[in-house]
């Protein structure tokens, strides 16, 4: 746990870094796959849910990034791109109301940035 804490901004980069590759990669995968017949019709299940898994983990990233952050901004707009980017997987399972597809990019690009730019410029050196 204390690696986590210590951690938590690489965590949440990489966490976030996958997210968004897995974002990109979503669209080909399909346009890929209509081609083959031989294969599955619909989506893999775990393929449709491994966003909840990111979204869960980077949920932790940015708890333990927000308690060793020394800049308030910082803390406030983790949080606000990581609500951003949950109110996006949601409505993407639920079909509440349209969005465009690149609406999902901009709050899993903005976490990679701000948590690099948070282990680089913002958090306070932890011993325990």
């Amino acid at each position: 746990m204390i690696i986590l804490k210590q951690k938590s901004d690489i965590l949440g980069s990489f966490v976030s870094s996958l997210c968004l590759i897995h974002c990109i990669a979503t669209p080909f995968i399909f346009v890929a796959q209509t081609g083959m017949n031989t294969c599955c019709a619909t989506t893999p299940v775990w393929w449709s849910y491994i966003d909840i898994f990111f979204l869960v983990i980077s949920f932790f990233a940015i708890y333990w990034s927000t308690k060793l952050t020394t800049v308030k901004w910082m803390k406030l707009s983790l949080w606000i791109n990581w609500f951003l980017l949950f109110t996006v997987i949601i409505n993407e399972k639920l079909a509440l109301f349209y969005l465009p597809e690149v609406a999902i990019y901009i709050p899993a690009l903005a976490l990679v940035i701000l948590h690099n730019y948070n282990r680089k410029y913002c958090t306070c050196n932890v011993e325990s």
